[in-house]
């Protein structure tokens, strides 16, 4: 069996919202230049997280955020939309990694190396922690600039999730471009149109 020696952490933010993208990072760290602070994103304050982002982006050998946009998640649905996400974000790395180690329990197929699924690494792998802090602050700020086009919806806020003030937004002003019309409370604002 081959020495594994560049591992890919891969995590995603963003599939319970009912707009915007899906983000998903795939990050290789560099064991020479330490991050201190790693942990899951969620268990992270935003400030945190945003202290963290260009540490991780200066430190790391690789790292890579793509984004599936509603419209992918429509048609895809959002675990494949999510899945392919993943398979974008690794292949793009440059080096390439000898294994990936995904949080959750799917690996997408097409990723031309070795891949281990890991229920809850974003609490155990230092580079799934990096990689769920890149996806998260990535998608959390283009949310925010989402609000500038679309204040009546509060993105800003909420992110995209379905809170109580997103829902009333919804059913008030309808679905904008960003929101996933694969989704029921979409589909049904849209139904009330």
């Amino acid at each position: 069996m081959p020495t594994v020696r560049l591992v890919a952490g891969v995590d995603e933010a963003g599939r319970g919202p009912l707009a915007g993208p899906v983000a998903v990072a795939a990050v290789i760290l560099d064991a020479r230049r330490r991050i201190r602070g790693l942990n899951d994103s969620k268990q992270l304050s935003e400030r945190k997280r945003e202290a963290l982002f260009p540490l991780i982006q200066e430190r790391a050998l690789a790292w890579r955020v793509e984004f599936v946009a509603p419209d992918e998640i429509d048609r895809l649905n959002i675990l494949q939309a999510t899945l392919e996400g993943m398979r974008r974000a690794v292949l793009a790395l440059q080096p390439f990694p000898d294994l990936v180690r995904i949080d959750g329990n799917r690996a997408p197929k097409g990723l031309n190396c070795m891949a281990e699924t890991l229920v809850g690494g974003d609490a155990i792998e230092p580079a799934i922690m990096a990689a769920s802090i890149l996806a998260k602050v990535s998608r959390d700020r283009l949310m925010v600039q989402l609000h500038a086009t679309f204040p009546q919806y509060g993105f800003d806020v909420h992110k995209g999730y379905p809170t109580p003030a997103h829902l009333s937004a919804l059913a008030q002003h309808g679905p904008c471009t960003h929101h996933r019309r694969s989704f029921a409370p979409v589909r049904e604002a849209l139904l009330t149109r």
